[in-house]
């Protein structure tokens, strides 16, 4: 419509193209005085906004005149419109003509703004930001802005970046799941539980029907304790009941085992492996061939995937009286360089990973003497380390003062010796879950505030335990694993990336009933030509051929009731055999007088008799 307006108008083509935007390419080069160029801005500013005002008041003139006005007829009404649709595009022109002038000597940054809050251009093309077109209705905003309201809130309320809002559940199998891994694209899950199996779900292979495309025991009968892929994702660690972990490729086929020690030796570091049941193990975030383990046997070691006849080294957590004790969970720091491990006197002790002997932190009563301190995590900056204690406690640690936690939170009920927590992706919010007794109530997510340790937030997972918790940084995904044998994924579909919305919105396939009926296919290479079948085609096409086989596709007769007829034989045959048959098989008892029954018969053998009375006779 500006265009047709403008031919209409006859304006020449310099001005229409400086109206739309595009013109200024071919200009020369000039030198620059600032200040003129700053006096220049605030006065075209001023100006802009001075006519920006004039054109407001004068429409709402307009608008008041329209309402008193008696309506006209429809030619001096469109006549009237045209006018007013030239003297504003003139007016629009001579603004835009301005600026192109003034574009030139402008300089970038904001804009004056005038007392009206109208937009001022503060570019030569900047009819993108003038108003074309209706105004915009009251209490709409730019989506740009609404955007950055949205992140402010977010900073200011962490419960907000939490994605819950959705969920699906994926049915492992019966027993608690005691173990999770995600690769670090997130595009595979592993879980493992107390009923030996791992299962492999791969989110963009996976429908609706939610199945796994794997399952296998990599540890015959051994509970699985923990599951992790490697920090470049082509290798699983799997940390069984047994005392040798083992290492699977992402399809589930082994890579190595670790060796087993001898348990008749009595110094550990003398053995090659662990000789007691192992309780965790991990990668180590930068090396990717290194990985750690701990075990009953009272060590901590570390192996490489590439040697697996003997540990690296080995750690040996010490009680006060400097006698052995059984670490019950493990872990790196994020760089690598420290080895923490939880044990079951209370005590957190840390390790360079260079210098085996000595702890280079070590906090003796972390968590209560004699349970098993299920968790240790690093905070994602490194500086922070949370455990999770099996006397029902969370707490978090500045190893650098080790004597008391920085926060501390109770009340946490822990029945395994797994019991997860884990930091949030930007390292705000701590997470870990609670175990319920059977029929106790429902298993709970909880999420707190690390500077505060302020209770944020709680999720309801299902009523038995909540075993296990990841929130992967990549998928911005919270994935469960509880005591009934769930491994359950909660996402947002607005804050979160790929993963479980993959898969749920593929519808899930039908089962193929016909195909799952047709008869073995025998192969015999060496028959004879008059007996080999031939070469199997598409079931499909076989069923459609069969059905115009007129033989094939003949529906059996059912049975003649009664007599026979149209050349088919009735119910019991036409034999003598068939027929004394069917009639033995008919009650003909008789249950008058057996007495009565002979002596019916008496007065005709008197008279008429037959058989001895003649032969006596002769």
């Amino acid at each position: 419509p500006v265009v047709a307006d403008a031919e209409m108008l006859g304006t020449p083509d310099p001005e229409l193209a400086a109206t739309m935007g595009f013109s200024g390419f071919g200009k020369k080069a000039r030198t620059f005085d600032l200040e003129a160029m700053f006096e220049q801005t605030r006065r075209t500013a001023v100006e802009r906004s001075r006519k920006v005002l004039e054109a407001r008041e004068r429409e709402k003139e307009d608008q008041t005149e329209k309402e008193f006005r008696i309506p006209c007829t429809d030619s001096s009404s469109s006549a009237s419109s045209a006018r007013a649709a030239a003297s504003s595009l003139t007016e629009r022109y001579t603004a835009s003509s301005e600026s192109e002038d003034s574009s030139d000597e402008e300089v970038t940054g904001p804009a004056m703004q005038s007392q009206s809050s109208a937009k001022v251009p503060s570019e030569g093309n900047d009819d993108d930001d003038e108003f074309i077109g209706p105004p915009l209705p009251p209490g709409f905003k730019d989506s740009d802005d609404d955007n950055d309201y949205d992140t402010e809130e977010e900073d200011n309320n962490p419960v907000k970046k939490i994605p819950d809002s959705h969920e699906i559940t994926l049915q492992h199998g019966t027993k608690t799941v005691s173990a999770l891994g995600l690769d670090p694209s997130g595009a595979r899950l592993i879980t493992g539980g107390y009923d030996y199996d791992v299962k492999f779900w791969d989110f963009a292979g996976m429908d609706a029907s939610l199945q796994a495309f794997r399952s296998l025991q990599p540890c015959e009968c051994h509970q699985i304790k923990s599951l992790q892929y490697s920090s470049t994702g082509d290798v699983i660690l799997v940390v069984s009941g047994n005392s040798q972990a083992k290492v699977l490729d992402r399809d589930g086929f082994p890579v190595m085992e670790c060796i087993k020690g001898d348990q008749y030796i009595v110094d550990m570091t003398n053995t090659k492996g662990h000789t007691a049941m192992l309780n965790s193990g991990c990668w180590h975030p930068k090396i990717k061939e290194e990985f750690l383990t701990c075990s009953n046997d009272g060590t901590v070691r570390t192996w490489d995937v590439n040697n697996e006849k003997k540990h690296k080294s080995v750690f040996k957590p010490r009680s006060v009286q400097g006698k052995r004790v059984i670490p019950t969970t493990c872990t790196y720091s994020r760089d690598g360089k420290l080895i923490a491990a939880g044990c079951q006197d209370g005590s957190i002790q840390i390790w360079d990973r260079n210098m085996t002997v000595h702890t280079k932190f070590h906090c003796r009563q972390a968590h209560a003497s004699g349970t098993d301190t299920s968790c240790l995590t690093f905070s994602y900056d490194g500086t922070v380390l949370a455990s999770r204690g099996g006397d029902d406690t969370l707490k978090i640690w500045d190893i650098r003062q080790f004597k008391k936690p920085l926060n501390s939170v109770g009340g946490l009920p822990s029945f395994f010796p797994m019991t997860d927590c884990c930091f949030s992706p930007d390292d705000k919010i701590l997470v870990t879950g609670t175990s319920v007794k059977k029929g106790g109530g429902s298993g709970k997510l909880f999420f707190f505030y690390r500077e505060t340790f302020q209770k944020l937030y709680e999720i309801e997972v299902t009523d038995a335990s909540v075993v296990r918790c990841l929130w992967h940084p990549k998928l911005n995904q919270i994935m469960v694993g509880t005591g009934n044998g769930l491994a359950k994924v909660y996402y947002d579909p607005v804050k979160s990336q790929r993963g479980a919305k993959l898969c749920v919105v593929k519808t899930k396939r039908k089962e193929r009933q016909a195909e799952t009926l047709t008869q073995d296919y025998i192969i015999t290479p060496h028959a004879l030509p008059m007996f080999r079948e031939p070469r199997q085609r598409s079931t499909r096409k076989q069923l459609e051929k069969d059905r115009l086989d007129p033989l094939k596709s003949h529906k059996p007769e059912p049975p003649v009731a009664g007599a026979g007829r149209g050349g088919r034989v009735g119910t019991h045959g036409v034999t003598l055999s068939s027929y004394i048959v069917k009639n033995i098989a008919l009650d003909k008892t008789d249950d008058s007088n057996p007495r009565e029954a002979i002596l019916r018969h008496a007065k005709e053998a008197e008279e008429n008799p037959y058989w001895v009375a003649p032969a006596y006779a002769k």
